[in-house]
């Protein structure tokens, strides 16, 4: 399963990808696969206020319903029409063309709160055992 290290990660299965003071923010390639095949993704408008470690969206599998949490505080400076279009792009592509939104981040010390790929490689390995 792919794990890129250019990107931070949540317990809770988001990655965020950073540039700068903006965080691009998906779900992982674990969640997607855990999920199934995703039919329904529900994002915040662009302008939203999104604090970190709360809901700020809802992925919707074939098995599952599934809260997205946000993982720095900010505000929505976008989001990707295209997977809400056609969510099975976060099936498909969930380190790529399925990222979900991009945040103007209001605290770049919260990044501190991420996981690194390694550390989240081991909350993975947790829940499967």
């Amino acid at each position: 399963m792919a794990l890129p290290t250019d990107r931070l990660y949540t317990k809770q299965h988001e990655w965020a990808k950073f540039d700068g003071t903006t965080a691009t923010v998906g779900i992982t390639d674990y969640a997607q696969s855990s999920l199934g095949d995703i039919v329904y993704v529900e994002l915040p408008k662009p302008g939203a206020a999104v604090t970190r470690a709360k809901a700020m969206g809802v992925v919707e599998s074939v098995k599952a319903v599934s809260d997205i949490f946000a993982p720095v505080s900010g505000t929505v400076a976008e989001v990707n029409a295209e997977a809400q279009d056609d969510p099975g792009k976060v099936n498909r592509d969930p380190f790529g063309a399925g990222w979900l939104v991009k945040i103007a981040v209001a605290d770049a010390g919260e990044r501190d709160a991420l996981l690194s790929a390694p550390a989240y490689q081991q909350v993975i390995d947790a829940e499967r055992h």
